[in-house]
C-alpha cells in the first residue's frame, strides 16, 4: 500500500512541477529575448535600473523554471520563485479597482503557495535532486 502512495506522490509531484514551471520558462525566455520591451515596461512602472531588473527577472524565471521542471536544487528555486511571485503581485497587480489586476494578484499569491509547498516537500523521487542523493 505504501508503495502505491509513494508512486502516486512522485507522479503528482512531477505533474505539479511541470505545471508550475510551464508558466515561468516561457515567461523568462520571452523577457530575455525582448529585453528592450521588458525594460521599457519595467521603467514605465517605476522600476529602478529597468534593464538590469529585466535581465535578472528573465534569468530567474527561465533558470528557476527549468530547475523546478527537472527537480534540481528544487527547494531553493521554489523559494526564490515563490518570493518573486509575491513581489510581482505587489509591484504589478495592485490596482484592485481593475478586476483583472485583483485576479492576477490572487493568482500570484496562489502560485507562491504552490512553490512554498514544493519547497517544503522537495522535488520527489522523479527528480534530479533524488538521483543526485543516491
Amino acid at each position: 500500500m505504501s508503495g502505491i502512495a509513494t508512486s502516486s506522490n512522485s507522479y503528482g509531484n512531477l505533474i505539479g512541477r511541470i505545471l508550475l514551471s510551464s508558466l515561468f520558462i516561457p515567461a523568462g525566455f520571452s523577457k530575455l529575448t525582448a529585453l528592450s520591451g521588458t525594460a521599457g515596461y519595467f521603467g514605465s512602472i517605476g522600476m529602478p535600473a529597468p534593464m538590469v531588473v529585466a535581465v535578472l527577472v528573465g534569468l530567474l524565471e527561465l533558470v528557476g523554471g527549468l530547475a523546478v521542471l527537472v527537480g534540481y536544487k528544487t527547494r531553493i528555486a521554489a523559494i526564490l520563485l515563490g518570493l518573486f511571485a509575491i513581489a510581482s503581485a505587489f509591484v504589478a497587480h495592485m490596482d484592485f479597482a481593475n478586476q483583472m489586476q485583483l485576479i492576477n494578484f490572487q493568482k500570484n499569491l496562489a502560485i507562491a503557495g504552490g512553490f512554498f509547498v514544493l519547497a517544503a516537500m522537495g522535488a520527489g523521487a522523479l527528480s534530479l535532486d533524488a538521483k543526485l542523493r543516491q
